[in-house]
């Protein structure tokens, strides 16, 4: 799984919001979010850059977490 620190959300509705940005481009991923630390989790086969782009695009900042 790919983790990546996002910025911004504080609530389930957040939460819902980077699952469906997620899922929109890989309706299949495994999706993890944490509220507490700020992270999302996600398995998928899209690429690292567009998994960060959507999530941007759904209006939180994100970045993708050093392995």
């Amino acid at each position: 799984m790919t983790t990546f620190d996002v910025k911004g959300m504080t609530c389930g509705h957040c939460a819902q919001a980077v699952t469906k940005a997620v899922r929109e481009i890989d309706a299949q991923a495994r999706v993890e979010v944490d509220l507490a630390s700020g992270t999302v989790r996600v398995e998928s086969t899209q690429p690292p850059a567009s998994i960060e782009q959507a999530i941007e695009e759904a209006g939180y900042e994100a970045r993708l977490r050093a392995a």
